[in-house]
């Protein structure tokens, strides 16, 4: 009995060794040795997969530390010890990969928000306060791939970068997408344009008598919002007229739609006509456009269209192609009945109507609203309200009248792009500035830009770069700089400064409102280049979290992507502790020592983000 007692102690426990080694090698496989790989000429580093929950210290780093510097090294202050410096930043789980904070329906749902789903409040900001933040990076999905360059990328990307097919089997008979192998393709087709966005636009250019079926309109149509955009075809091909068109859809059921835009290298932003103002000023686009946008326009008193008559120029059009617009049946009669008479009262007349699409215009001046009956709805919007406020106003539904500019001029009074880009517009004077402010602004701009190129040149080619960021824009000078470069612009005005989103937009340019103590509309992995100028500073003033603006800043650039910063000495010093930490790379310093376009204190500071790969998404590359 003892010889088999013994026996069975000993294979229970050669059976306890075995299970201990495989439970070993199992915390080895995920949490092991950190190892390189090459991806797009561009180390690529090997973290480890993160199975701890978010917040928890990251691979090689002190379980009790948050990856968080103390009090002694604060934005802005010299000094510190090296002990403080952080080594590492925790990896967000694999299922945030497309994690977009201030958009994440799981913080509504565990926030328990009371929020009225059929005004689309689930689909507007709800950003989590700084303890709720994710103090982590955002790992790239399994098989990631540096994306493919401008225009190639109009026409495909890499499955791999947007793991999401359902789209193209939903749409499939509208053409939005195909999956062909490793690659997602668009062929150009549109809710209401099966057969190719081209030839809409160009449908839409005859029906408004524009010379050779250009929208553009002889430079007088420059700037568009594409409501319910789909995958963005539309704003897409209006690209090759010279129109620049804000591509705007929600994170709903159609999930990724604008993922799939700015992978794609087009112009776009994730936004809902719900019940807060879009980021944008008044008078803002000479077109908007809606293709089967799935919008009630006729709810709230027609609320939704009346925002998009404070964003529409004087004489600015709507496009709108539906099934109301040709009435087939009853229900279709009822609502086509109901909208022709609201926007009857708006002043709005048919431009033109053809098959499935009606345009109206929006009437040049004030006279038609003057004119209307004593009480009719809906009303104008009161004289103290500022068309232009956007952070946290509520739309309302009303008509806002023309400044006594427009109103004297029938019109913006803006030249035709291009000549509009550098020239002074009408609104400058909003601001207090003279037209040789702007010029010189313009001109102090470009030579700025020179020099940032001549510093990221050993780095980038021609197609290295397409879509870029200006986090501070203030005129668009910038951007107007970047004109003869393959690229487009998301300029972006702080909400608590002066709005000079309306200039920039008066310039043929696009941009958006937004408060930096807070993360962007936008997927992660979405842009090429980030402009920060002065922007940790102003983060500094306010009172918010360097560090937090830093992982922002990781989570919206692409991997293999570029940061400029052109601040003063102590950020640029602060930003370095961080480099290792967010697996960033200093590429090039310059001061005003080294260059005369540098001016006093400022500091420019080139960091460029490197392709890492969790290990699930290394194996899956291999």
């Amino acid at each position: 009995m003892r010889g088999r007692s013994d026996g069975s102690q000993k294979k229970r426990l050669i059976a306890s060794a075995c299970i201990v080694g495989i439970f070993l090698g199992f915390v080895y496989f995920y949490y092991g040795s950190i190892f390189g790989s090459e991806g797009g000429g561009s180390s690529a580093l090997e973290y480890g997969k993160s199975l701890r929950k978010l917040g928890s210290s990251y691979l090689g780093g002190d379980d009790d530390a948050d990856g968080k510097q103390d009090d002694s090294t604060k934005l802005g202050q010299e000094g510190g010890d090296d002990d403080v410096t952080p080594r590492s930043f925790p990896v967000c789980d694999d299922r945030h990969s497309e994690l977009i904070p201030c958009l994440d329906r799981n913080f509504i749902y565990q926030m328990r928000l009371k929020l009225d789903l059929s005004l689309m409040e689930h689909y507007e900001r709800h950003c989590p306060p700084a303890e709720r933040r994710f103090n982590c990076l955002i790992p790239p999905p399994a098989g990631y791939k540096v994306p493919i360059k401008w225009p190639k990328s109009r026409d495909e990307v890499w499955k791999a970068n947007i793991p999401h097919t359902h789209l193209a089997h939903e749409k499939s008979d509208q053409n939005w997408m195909v999956v062909k192998g490793e690659k997602i393709v668009f062929p150009g087709g549109g809710t209401h344009f099966h057969y190719g966005a081209d030839k809409y636009i160009a449908s839409i250019a005859n029906m408004l008598n524009f010379s050779n079926n250009n929208l553009n309109n002889e430079g007088r149509l420059r700037t568009v919002l594409d409501v319910g955009c789909g995958v963005a075809s539309f704003g897409a091909y209006l690209l090759s007229s010279d129109i620049i068109a804000m591509s705007l859809a929600p994170n709903d059921v159609h999930q990724n739609q604008i993922q799939f835009a700015l992978e794609r290298g087009i112009p776009a932003y994730l936004g809902v006509l719900g019940t807060q103002r879009l980021p944008y000023p008044s008078r803002s686009f000479e077109l908007a456009h809606c293709s089967r946008c799935r919008i009630d326009w006729l709810q709230r008193d027609g609320i939704l269209l009346l925002e998009l008559d404070r964003l529409l120029r004087p004489g600015g059009y709507f496009a709108y192609s539906s099934p109301e617009a040709y009435a087939q049946d009853e229900e279709d009669l009822r609502i086509w009945k109901e909208m022709s008479a609201l926007v009857g009262r708006m002043c709005w007349k048919i431009a033109a109507k053809r098959d499935q699409t009606v345009i109206w215009q929006k009437p040049l001046t004030n006279d038609c609203y003057m004119q209307r009956e004593p009480g009719t709805q809906p009303p104008l919007c009161r004289s103290d309200d500022d068309p232009d406020a956007v952070s946290g106003v509520r739309m309302e539904a009303c008509i806002t009248p023309y400044s006594d500019h427009d109103q004297k001029v029938k019109g913006s009074g803006l030249a035709p792009w291009p000549a509009r880009l550098t020239s002074p517009p009408p609104r400058l004077a909003d601001f207090g500035y003279s037209n040789d402010m702007f010029e010189k602004d313009t001109e102090v701009w470009r030579h700025r830009v020179e020099s940032y190129w001549n510093l990221l040149s050993p780095k980038i080619q021609s197609d290295s770069l397409r879509n870029v960021m200006d986090m501070k824009a203030n005129l668009g000078s910038f951007a107007a700089a970047l004109k003869s470069k393959d690229v487009w612009v998301m300029n972006v005005v702080p909400d608590d400064g002066p709005n000079t989103l309306k200039v920039i937009y008066d310039r043929g340019l696009i941009g958006a409102v937004h408060n930096w103590c807070h993360s962007f509309s936008t997927y992660p992995r979405t842009y090429d280049l980030l402009h920060a100028w002065t922007v940790f500073s102003d983060i500094e003033k306010k009172g918010c979290g360097a560090e937090d603006l830093l992982i922002e800043m990781d989570r919206i650039l692409r991997p293999t992507g570029f940061i400029i910063i052109r601040d003063k000495q102590s950020v640029v010093d602060y930003i370095k502790r961080y480099l290792v930490a967010l697996h960033w790379e200093a590429v090039a310093t310059a001061d005003s020592s080294s260059d005369s376009n540098i001016d006093g204190d400022d500091v420019v500071f080139i960091i460029q983000k490197k392709l890492w790969l969790t290990s699930e998404s290394l194996r899956d590359t291999e």
